[in-house]
């Protein structure tokens, strides 16, 4: 199994980002094919207590390398990755990772 990884940094107006996020962003995800489950989780805190670097980590799961790639080289991904930009205001990391387990 594959994973993508976003880790969306602080935004400069939270409450717009996950506005935004959640009705904008989310629905161009969804249709993502191969696309087998999407998770999205806030970033409450951090062990030591101070701020965290991170706002919101968006993963999402695809069967293999081979989907992975055909989804979000495709249009639905293509445009949920190019609406990023829009709303991400504190940055966004993505990272591509195997499950092992």
């Amino acid at each position: 199994m594959i994973k993508l990884t976003v880790l969306y940094g602080t935004p400069t107006d939270p409450a717009a980002f996950d506005a935004y996020y959640h009705g904008t962003h989310l629905p161009l995800v969804n249709p993502i094919p191969g696309l087998r489950r999407a998770e999205v989780a806030r970033v409450v805190g951090t062990p030591d207590g101070s701020a965290p670097a991170h706002h919101l980590i968006a993963e999402l799961y695809f069967d293999d390398l081979a989907a992975f790639q055909a989804g979000m080289g495709g249009p639905e991904g293509q445009a949920a990755a190019a609406d990023i930009p829009n709303f991400a205001t504190g940055g966004a990391t993505l990272l591509i990772s195997e499950v092992l387990g």
